[in-house]
Order: C-alpha cells, then sequence, then structure tokens
C-alpha cells in the first residue's frame, strides 16, 4: 500500500502542533483524522482534493483546508492533489471543463482567435465564464465521485489481498 510512501513525506502531528501559522485554527487541526491514513480519510480527501482542483479560483488549496477540516479528510492528500491543475495542465484542463460545460449549456463554443489579445480575453470573458464554471463543477463532482468510489474499492481489495497473502503464508508456516 501506498501508505509508507505518504507517510515518508507527510509532517508529524507534534510539527503541526508546533507551527505557529496554524495556531488560530486552535483543536481542530488535532482531529487524527486529518493525518492518520485510513480508508474514510484517505477516500474522503481524494474526493475533496479532485473536486476542488477542478475549480478554476485562485487559492484552490485553501478552500480544500476549509473543506476537509470538517469533513474529517486527510488533509496532507486533499491539498496536494489540488496540483492536478498546475500552470502546465491548467489550460487543458479548463479547455475540456469549459467544452463541458458549452456542451450542457448547449451553446456554441467560442472559437480562439489567430492572434490572442487582452481586448479579446475581456470581451469574452463575459461569455466564457458560465459554460467553464458549470463544466468545471460537473467535472469536479463526477471526478470526486469516482476518486471517493474507486478508492474505497482500491483500499478493500488491498486489505483482502494481504488478508489472503498472510492467510496463505501461515498455512505454508503449518505444514
Amino acid at each position: 500500500m501506498p501508505r509508507r510512501l505518504f507517510k515518508r513525506y507527510m509532517p508529524t502531528p507534534d510539527s503541526i502542533k508546533g507551527n505557529k501559522s496554524l495556531r488560530f485554527l486552535g483543536k481542530l487541526i488535532h482531529d487524527p483524522n486529518l493525518w492518520h491514513l485510513n480508508r474514510h480519510s484517505v477516500a474522503r480527501a481524494m474526493a475533496i482534493g479532485l473536486f476542488w482542483a477542478m475549480i478554476p479560483m485562485p487559492m484552490q488549496m485553501l478552500a480544500a483546508a476549509a473543506v476537509a477540516i470538517p469533513l474529517r479528510a486527510n488533509l496532507p492528500i486533499s491539498i496536494g492533489l489540488v496540483w492536478l491543475t498546475n500552470p502546465i495542465t491548467m489550460p487543458p484542463i479548463f479547455y475540456c471543463t469549459y467544452k463541458m460545460g458549452a456542451w450542457i449549456m448547449q451553446t456554441p463554443p467560442v472559437r480562439m482567435p489567430q492572434t490572442l489579445s487582452l481586448e479579446w480575453i475581456t470581451a469574452e470573458v463575459a461569455v466564457l465564464w458560465k459554460p467553464l464554471y458549470l463544466g468545471s463543477f460537473v467535472c469536479g463532482l463526477i471526478l470526486a465521485a469516482l476518486a471517493y468510489v474507486l478508492t474505497m474499492l482500491y483500499w478493500r481489495w488491498w486489505v483482502q489481498r494481504s488478508w489472503r497473502k498472510r492467510q496463505e503464508k501461515r498455512r505454508l508456516e503449518r505444514r
């Protein structure tokens, strides 16, 4: 399981408690589910992180953290998954979400001009934002639901597989 990999890079609860910049959160930040790797907190974190990664807004990590804390999802995974949309992946992802939104709204997608200018962008923002956010919201919900279900299924499969291996090993040792 990737548990060892996550644990290697995750901060320790003591380092979090000692962080002066996080003191304003008080006891909220000390919930064990925010830092432990269990099936439910990781599945919630996958859903939260991938949902907010699809929403085009500044400070996505802050939004993911604000949702992860009350839902008791793994905080580092929630925040880390937001980086799915980074400066390299943003254009293709948000173009696809815009196309999805335009399809849902049944509006023709805006064509790109030969030369991109600030005037064109400011003129088209009024037309582009509705399909972009609708498509982003729908894609975010779909991706979040898939991530939650697939994480739960994968975790269960992994535990069953590990259990079977231990049982087989014990059976061979008895002989």
